[in-house]
């Protein structure tokens, strides 16, 4: 809640509340924490009724619309139904993500290769001949 305030400003705010409310703060401070403590109780006491009537156990973060028809609408076939069209879609996808990634890790591996061997020739100071290049025609 506070996470975008550094110390001096979170000093400046107390400073602020004392001027303001002055011998009173302590009071204002209890009947603070008193209204979060009662916030919380109300949202426990509703999620706790809401469970009841639906028989199925929810918590705070299922009541967004999306997670409680995913958890407590649709069976598990339904879900599956409606993930099934997609599911073709994510594979073929992974798949050629894997495959560029393996054909990158060739390329890497070819071009450590290269300068490897650049390396060690000029550490020999053996001729060595330069690996042909491979153009972009060659290949079409």
């Amino acid at each position: 809640m506070l996470d975008n305030l550094n110390w001096w400003e979170i000093g400046a705010l107390l400073l602020l509340a004392l001027l303001i409310f002055g011998d009173r703060l302590p009071a204002v401070i209890t009947d603070g924490l008193r209204l979060v403590r009662n916030l919380r109780n109300m949202a426990r006491n509703a999620t706790g009724d809401l469970s009841r009537e639906l028989g199925t156990d929810i918590q705070l973060e299922d009541l967004h619309p999306k997670a409680f028809i995913r958890k407590h609408l649709l069976s598990e076939e339904d879900e599956a139904a409606i993930r099934k069209p997609l599911q073709g879609v994510y594979d073929n996808l992974r798949a050629d993500v894997s495959g560029v990634h393996d054909d990158l890790k060739d390329v890497a591996n070819a071009a450590d290769l290269r300068s490897d061997g650049a390396r060690s020739g000029t550490a020999t100071s053996s001729p060595s001949a330069p690996a042909p290049r491979v153009s972009y025609d060659d290949a079409t």
